[in-house]
């Protein structure tokens, strides 16, 4: 009986749901009515009391990615659930309300729900959420023992300005003695005006302030003063910046101030197994093909597996092949085991086991270019990637299927893809599968000593190598046995004397290092180099510490007693500098020591240096190849802290979500966040809101994108309502508050994105514009933006301010973004056109642009704005000589009324210029048109002073990227898996080497880079003519 009672209980469900449930009643109906509509309708049938309460139940729909959604939170409307079919579906609530209902936000917020991630069946995956669980809980109680002032100063550290560098070139980066600060009292219309220091601290401003206020509104002095003290704080009158401190003002990019008052899951214990140390396994590393399916090779060929062992780039040993086996889908291979020249006990921690499919062409077509020979014979290359260990340590057994990437790079040796993510493929219904097994070695598991291990491990070695330098013979002893009572410090103390002493080395051999260590990180390291360095490493340490990468590469990884060396001298190497640091996160430095080196440097970062790195940081985590790792650890406790990074963190990873090779592994991290800033998620739903302005975008391209269309779909309640009230995902300082519509318009390029303008919600705010983009992808514009503003920051320490402008732009999600408007600017191209009734004559009319700056400033405001162009024009020749940005016409190109020049769109960099019919349409290195050198010499002619301070300007800021060239070289190489359609091999980073001329003396590299600046002047004729063809162009599509 109690089943069938069940099953009539769900039918009756059925005939409720699919009755109640009516979309006439218009999609702006919340959930919370549907169900009070549906109980009552429900009273009428005769099961009706099995249902128990109504609080016991939610809804559930199928959403527009064709996945089950939990509808947890029913005041959310069905406009924005938005249902692939009008159906909504009754289920019963599995736990306690509160905690499904932070379960349904979370993944609503992170575009993955919940549900998915607990269907996961892998124990890392599961052991990781527990343990960000248990941090969450424990961060979350110390946030509510936080005082005020405690709470604003982790929330939201203070924005200051660089610390000043040396000298500059005459009349840069004055600063005031005084500043005038303008104050409003919160609840009071109210103001006041104060003269204080520049060196003031905000405690001081506050004080001068309050003494203001009570002498006209309050009690003056003893304990009342006191109280009212402590009800105050600062904060920034157009954002949400507050003043919490002990810098001096001036060293804050802020000159106005506004007074504002402002159960755990069960854990696991394992039992105590029997384990080997893998250094005592001698075998030779094998593994077993068992077959391969869905690898659709022709009839013709033969198909082959190629596998090979790698500890980052490194090719541990030669690869293995297995035989041939023909078919053309499902594959077995007679001899299936591989087996490597390479001993298990010599496997590195992070050995990656890498796999190629391929079919062999029986007769191969001539070709008149063996160009592309090797696509000719072989076929499809489906590739997949694996860890030699698991998340614990242990050596892998048993049977694995792995499903395969279609997917290729061009040019890899051996066919692998070491490079690549260590996922399978999700799409498990047409990937090509590989079926292999792990043998067993032992009895019970075999797995990697722990750190303390190695470095026991370590000090023997050096001890055994010590004594074989005066001819001591000493047996070494097994890896995991050896006695302890020969590591004393006297034995130790005999084998540096004998073995490491630096006055032992020649002066001709360091200065043959001191060469080595100075080259670029893209300079390859030979055989001779590579054991020069590994013998000197104890001097490497000592005189070259920011060396430690170029001594990473020259470890015998495949040698577990050169490793061990190495993890005990990485105890002892002196901290890098958080920039230096950056570099071991490459892929090429695997290692978990090393990486969580790195991470302790970074540690060091303010931040906003962190926010500066942050785009690289999240995109090294796709080299990690467990969840739960040093790196992760770090974003977390930082975003966790400090609300403008986790900001940020969260957009940077909802972006990339939908890529199915890190979408387990970010939706881990979003979902780790979000429950570690439970205070946050009050304003969850307004981070959703953001996703609507797409829907809007979608709704109006249906209805010809006209501009009424679009006023009209935005003054609807539901977008209204919804797209009003929120933090800008620009700034998360800034409050939108309404929009305002009759300024909103579409923009006049292909995809035709959205200029959406906002009120700004906080005290003296103007209006803000927001452009938004469907269907393009933001994040190389990102990198590009991110380079300019730490160039901007490099020159601010060198005492050079240049004026940039490195507007905000931000990737929201699978190719749509926001990007800031700049406002009093237009482009070029607008200015140019509106001086001339003829567009072909428009881009040689000199004089425009000049003009145009003389009608919106006069007398010492246009000499302001004659500098600020100057400095502006300077830093964007050099920024985009070095980053080889193309298609620079002049509707990439902007000026703002206060005379700052800057550019924008930056769909082509690293000397991808464009070309058409294969002639190459940009011939300059960087755009420095006489109608800009017009505006620089006030109108004058001839080369003035003004012309020769605007090329010392150029030349100073070029030296000033050259010293840092190692910097923007390692920034671009961590974003090469990032899939940016510009930058996928390291070839395309070594535009930015010759580019800063990078191996050559700073007296050469300035010789080349004036070379530049003539040609890029004597050829600008040929930048005027593609601009005047533009303005054509334009002109007829308008």
């Amino acid at each position: 009986m109690p089943p069938r009672k069940c099953e009539a209980s769900v039918q009756f469900k059925e005939q409720i749901y699919s009755e109640a449930i009516d979309y006439s009643t218009g999609s702006e109906r919340r959930c919370d009515p549907c169900g009070s509509l549906l109980w009552k309708q429900a009273q009428s049938f005769p099961l009706f009391p099995s249902l128990g309460e109504m609080e016991s139940h939610m809804f559930e729909c199928v959403n527009q990615a064709a996945v089950h959604e939990e509808l947890e939170d029913e005041s959310r409307r069905l406009c924005d659930v938005r249902p692939f079919l009008p159906v909504l579906r009754l289920v019963t609530r599995n736990c306690g309300r509160a905690e499904r209902l932070l379960d349904s936000k979370i993944g609503v917020l992170i575009g993955k729900g919940l549900h998915e991630l607990d269907a996961i069946n892998d124990q890392e995956v599961k052991d990781f959420r527990s343990k960000m669980f248990r941090l969450s809980e424990e961060r979350m109680q110390k946030v509510q023992m936080m005082t005020c002032t405690e709470w604003l100063q982790a929330c939201f550290s203070p924005q200051l300005e660089p610390p000043a560098g040396p000298a500059a070139p005459e009349g840069l980066n004055d600063r005031p003695a005084d500043l005038k600060v303008i104050i409003h009292f919160d609840q009071s219309q109210d103001s006041a005006s104060l003269k204080v220091a520049s060196s003031c601290v905000p405690s001081e401003l506050m004080e001068q302030a309050l003494k203001k206020w009570l002498t006209t509104h309050g009690p003056e002095g003893g304990e009342e003063e006191e109280a009212w003290r402590g009800q105050y704080v600062l904060r920034v009158s157009h954002c949400l910046e507050f003043l919490c401190g002990d810098q001096p003002l001036i060293e804050y990019k802020v000159t106005q101030y506004a007074n504002a008052a402002h159960s755990l899951p069960p854990l696991a214990f394992p039992r105590q197994l029997v384990q080997t140390c893998v250094w005592d396994v001698s075998q030779p590393f094998k593994i077993v093909l068992v077959n391969g399916s869905k690898v659709n090779a022709e009839e013709s060929a033969k198909v082959q597996v190629r596998a090979g062992l790698f500890h980052g780039t490194e090719l541990l040993c030669k690869p293995a092949v297995s035989s041939e086996s023909s078919g053309r889908s499902d594959h077995t291979w007679n001899n299936s085991t591989l087996e490597f020249d390479l001993s298990v006990c010599d496997l590195p921690r992070m050995t990656r086991l890498c796999f190629a499919i391929y079919a062999v062409m029986d007769k191969v077509k001539k070709q008149k270019s063996t160009k592309n020979l090797h696509t000719n014979k072989y076929q499809t290359i489906p590739w997949v990637n694996t860890m030699v260990f698991d998340y614990k340590g242990q050596l892998k057994t048993g049977d694995i299927i792995l499903h395969c990437w279609s997917s290729f790079p061009d040019e890899l040796e051996e066919m692998l893809n070491p490079i690549g993510t260590i996922q399978t493929n999700p799409y498990t219904e047409n990937a090509t599968a590989l079926h292999i097994h792990f043998p067993e070695y032992m009895s019970h598991s075999v797995v990697f000593p722990p750190f303390d291990k190695v470095r026991q491990f370590s000090h023997f070695v050096l001890l055994i190598r010590a004594f074989q330098v005066v001819s001591v013979a000493v047996v070494l002893p097994r890896a995991a046995g050896f006695p302890g009572n020969l590591l004393s410090s006297r034995w130790l103390g005999v084998a540096a004397e004998l073995f490491l002493s630096p006055s032992k080395r020649p002066t001709l051999i360091r200065l043959l290092l001191k060469e080595i260590m100075e080259r670029d990180p893209l300079s390859q390291l030979c055989e001779n180099e590579k054991d020069l360095i590994w013998t000197l490493r104890h001097d490497c340490k000592d005189y070259f510490p920011q060396s430690l990468p170029k001594l990473l590469l020259s470890v015998k990884w495949s040698k577990h007693e050169d490793m061990a060396q190495l993890q005990a001298l990485l105890q002892v190497w002196p901290k890098l500098s958080p920039r230096d640091a950056l570099e071991l996160l490459d892929f090429n430095y695997p290692d978990q020591y090393v990486r969580k080196y790195a991470v302790g440097c970074l540690r060091d970062m303010s931040e906003e240096e962190l926010s500066q790195y942050l785009l690289q940081l999240v995109q090294v985590l796709r080299y990690e190849p467990y969840y739960d790792c040093a790196l992760t650890h770090f974003l977390l406790e930082r975003a966790q802290g400090n609300r403008k990074i986790g900001h940020f963190l969260f957009w940077h990873l909802r972006a990339e979500i939908h890529m199915p090779a890190v979408l387990v592994q970010f939706a881990l991290i979003l979902e780790a966040y979000c429950r570690g800033t439970l205070s946050k998620l009050k304003s969850v739903n307004e981070l959703i809101k953001l996703g609507t302005i797409k829907n809007a975008r979608s709704k109006t391209k249906e209805a010809m994108l006209t501009k009424e269309a679009m006023m009209t779909c935005l003054r609807q309640s539901g977008y209204s309502e919804t797209l009003s009230d929120l933090h800008s995902p620009l700034n998360p300082n800034i409050l939108l508050s309404g929009i305002n519509v009759e300024k909103c318009r579409y923009m006049d390029s292909k995809m035709k994105p959205l200029w959406i303008v906002y009120n700004n919600k906080l005290l003296g705010g103007d209006t803000l514009g927001i452009i938004f983009k469907n269907g393009d992808d933001l994040r190389q514009d990102m990198l590009t933006l991110q380079i300019l503003r730490l160039m901007d920051l490099l020159w601010k320490e060198a005492n050079l301010d240049l004026r940039i402008v490195p507007y905000g732009c931000l990737a929201t999600g699978d190719r749509s973004g926001l990007i800031e408007v700049v406002s009093s600017a237009d482009t070029i191209a607008n200015i140019q056109l509106t001086s001339s009734n003829v567009a072909a004559a428009a881009a040689f009319n000199k004089d425009a642009l000049l003009n145009w700056l003389k009608e919106r400033n006069s007398g010492d405001a246009l000499e302001r704005a004659i500098e600020e162009f100057t400095l502006s024009c300077a830093g964007y020749c050099v920024a985009t000589y070095v980053l080889g940005i193309g298609d620079r016409h002049s509707d990439n190109i902007m000026v703002r009324s206060t005379g700052q020049l800057f550019h924008i769109d930056f769909g082509h960099i690293l000397g991808n210029f464009k070309s058409k019919f294969g002639i190459k349409r940009e011939r300059v290195p960087f755009i420095l048109t006489h109608d800009f050198i017009h505006v620089i010499q006030e109108g004058k002619t001839g080369y003035t002073e003004k012309f020769a301070s605007f090329r010392q300007y150029c030349e100073a800021a070029y030296l000033v990227l050259r010293k840092n060239g190692n910097l923007f070289i390692t920034l671009f190489a961590l974003m090469l898996t990032a899939g940016l359609p510009e930058l996928t091999s390291v070839k395309d980073i070594q535009y930015l080497k010759d580019s800063l001329a990078l191996g050559k003396t700073d007296e050469d590299a300035l010789k080349q880079f004036r070379q530049k600046f003539d040609e890029a002047l004597r050829e600008s004729w040929t930048t005027k003519v593609n601009w005047m063809a533009h303005n054509v162009a334009k002109d007829n599509r308008s």
